[in-house]
């Protein structure tokens, strides 16, 4: 199905035509050195919160990133952490293994599924000897076979839990800091020591003749809204008034700003190594801003947990020296499942050849340096879903043509509910109303009813043993002490219950 044409806004000329075709690099560049690559995801990170859209945010760091390489204009994610940390680990959309209905709380017995091909996994096979992860995991903690070691990564430093206490480092009240599968007594604020953590980690492996993967999942912005105060402090002007607290948009404002200090150090330690030509560094969120601060999304509408643009359209952009050119930005849909096999081609091989599933991924290698202007592989409806509340209040977004159809509602079994007011339906041609203004369904039920079809069929790819809602079993759970594994015992559940 022909999706609308999509433009790359070079601001040099040369670029565009550029498609998602999956190219091997060995054959044109057999003799090149392949890339280091870091991978930077933010939490929580609204699309209007990040300084090169909004100077009340102040991400020098970031925007640099943006200013070096290539601004992903239309870069999509799941509208929530652990799905979206799936996707980009593995090229599926999570609703294939069970992963896009919730996130992973601190007391489910759930992980992504160890039959599941990860990028590290992959990369190891293609000469990538360090793979570290550093900040947060959020893919299954209380069984070692869902370990990051045990998945692929050669090192891990951070949590495994979402939502930890900054300085306290603690989940649950149960202190959540690892190396590897060690707890850590490390003390400090987490953003700054994943940062540290991983500028030393980098300096430590460039002096190794082998390209490395660097995959920095930081815990902030997400809640709970912590800073230092001289970071909160610097943004005294987002006060309220005669108040003398500060507001949740001042912290979050410090949380970011020292989120992209931390960025600086690492951008400064790859700087450092010499590397820095041939070192890949993708910037993403992993989904919208919350919605309980003002302006966070502007002017997407919605936040986290919709699939309206502003919970799953978000800030990324991608810098290479060596192969992007600097300044460039593209609005060609793209997004979290694509990570994995654009990075593969870069490193020699196509996903679907180093995985144990077929990928739904494409890479964007020719989008990024202008290859050719084969547009075949661009022919794609875009998916996006989530039941965290339940079976009775699922999100469904489809995006095709340049139309958009968001269904709201009981879970989406048959066309019919799109027109007996079963479902909260929703169209936007998002071509011409990017900020989702005016519904026009009752005006194009035909079309309603094709990208209908389209959710239907995606929604039957769920399995019976999926990550259940957000709230089943949180009553009575006991973590286990430091929330340790044993990687001597993958299989062991840990944690309880009280009777």
């Amino acid at each position: 199905m022909p999706l609308a044409p999509h433009r790359i806004r070079p601001l040099a000329a040369l670029l565009f035509f550029a498609a998602c075709s999956q190219v091997n690099l060995r054959d044109a560049n057999a003799e090149q050195t392949k890339p280091n690559v870091v991978v930077l995801l933010a939490d929580d990170l609204g699309w209007n919160a990040v300084g090169y859209h909004n100077t009340d945010f102040v991400t020098p760091h970031i925007d640099s990133i943006v200013q070096s390489g290539m601004e992903l204009d239309r870069f999509y994610v799941a509208p929530m952490c652990s799905p979206t940390r799936a996707g980009l680990m593995t090229g599926r959309y999570p609703i294939r293994y069970g992963l896009a209905r919730a996130v992973i709380p601190p007391y489910r017995d759930f992980g992504l599924p160890t039959d599941e091909t990860t990028l590290p996994e992959a990369l190891a096979k293609l000469d990538y000897e360090h793979r570290g992860i550093f900040g947060k995991w959020h893919l299954g903690h209380r069984r070692a076979k869902w370990h990051p070691v045990a998945r692929g990564f050669t090192h891990f430093h951070g949590h495994y839990n979402g939502a930890i206490d900054y300085f306290e480092l603690t989940r649950e009240d149960v202190r959540d800091w690892h190396d590897n599968y060690d707890a850590s007594d490390e003390q400090g604020y987490a953003t700054d020591l994943i940062a540290e953590s991983v500028s030393s980690w980098i300096k430590d492996v460039a002096s190794d003749d082998k390209p490395y993967l660097c995959y920095v999942p930081f815990n902030a912005p997400h809640s709970p809204f912590q800073a230092h105060e001289e970071a909160i402090e610097k943004f005294a002007s987002m006060k309220d008034g005669n108040r003398k607290e500060p507001t949740r948009k001042q912290i979050y404002a410090a949380m970011i700003w020292e989120m992209d200090q931390g960025i600086g150090k690492i951008l400064d330690a790859i700087r450092e190594t010499g590397e820095e030509d041939n070192t890949i560094v993708w910037f993403l969120s992993d989904n919208g801003g919350v919605g309980n601060i003002r302006e966070n999304n502007d002017p997407l509408r919605g936040s986290k947990l919709t699939v309206y643009e502003g919970g799953i359209r978000v800030p990324a952009a991608v810098k290479w020296p060596a192969k992007i050119t600097a300044g460039q930005s593209s609005d060609v849909l793209c997004g979290y499942i694509d990570v994995m096999p654009t990075l593969l081609d870069i490193a020699g091989h196509t996903a679907n050849n180093a995985t144990t599933h077929p990928v739904d991924g494409i890479s964007l290698l020719n989008v990024l340096t202008g290859n050719n202007s084969d547009q075949t592989a661009l022919n794609r409806p875009w998916f996006s879903y989530h039941g965290q509340s339940g079976e009775q209040d699922e999100h469904l977004a489809v995006i095709a043509d340049g139309w958009k159809l968001k269904v709201n509602g009981p879970r989406l079994k048959s066309l019919e509910q799109l027109s007996d007011g079963t479902n909260r339906v929703e169209l936007f041609h998002l071509a011409k109303d990017p900020n989702e203004k005016a519904n026009l369904v009752d005006s194009k039920t035909g079309l309603r009813d094709r990208l209908g079809k389209m959710l239907v069929d995606y929604r039957k790819l769920q399995p019976s043993d999926s990550v259940p809602e957000y709230s089943e079993g949180n009553r009575g759970f006991i973590p286990p002490a430091n929330w340790q594994l044993d990687p001597k015992k993958p299989n062991e559940l840990t944690g309880s219950y009280q009777k």
